[in-house]
């Protein structure tokens, strides 16, 4: 479990990247929709890993290769702007963030259980009604009692 110390600094890193990001992040990303989903900072404070998560790309594992590439960049950017907040800069690492996409999957597959189950359900229901014997009108006739048989 982390700490308090490590749940402030990771925070106060997430929005100053975030600012970065939105500012100059552009050449780096293009036309993606990159967020910062969550930033975990080790128990010695010496590095910090970054949950982008990725939208609107063909290859988000290319974006994060790009964001890994120019890891010095970002690390010096980001060190200017939190200069009176941390005396040392962590080491940064890029993660895609791929939970987003986990959900959504899950969510496809319990939409197609339940289409399914409503489509069995609704083959089950129809050959019963079909299967019904129609009520047939019986008359009742009475019979004439056996002719019993004479002794002899």
């Amino acid at each position: 479990m982390d700490s308090r110390r490590q749940l402030k600094i990771a925070s106060v890193i997430q929005e100053a990247f975030t600012d970065i990001l939105t500012r100059d992040g552009k050449p780096i990303y293009g036309t993606a929709f990159v967020t910062v989903t969550t930033v975990k900072v080790t128990s010695d404070l010496s590095l910090a890993r970054f949950n982008l998560s990725i939208y609107n790309s063909q290859a988000p594992d290319a974006v994060v290769q790009k964001f890994n590439e120019h890891k010095f960049e970002l690390k010096k950017k980001l060190a200017e702007k939190l200069r009176h907040q941390l005396r040392v800069m962590p080491e940064i690492e890029f993660y895609r963030d791929e939970t987003l996409d986990y959900a959504y999957h899950i969510e496809d597959i319990f939409k197609k259980i339940k289409e399914d189950d409503e489509r069995i359900k609704a083959e089950a229901e129809s050959p019963k009604q079909e299967e019904m014997p129609k009520a047939k009108k019986t008359t009742i006739t009475k019979k004439k009692p056996a002719a019993k048989p004479k002794a002899k």
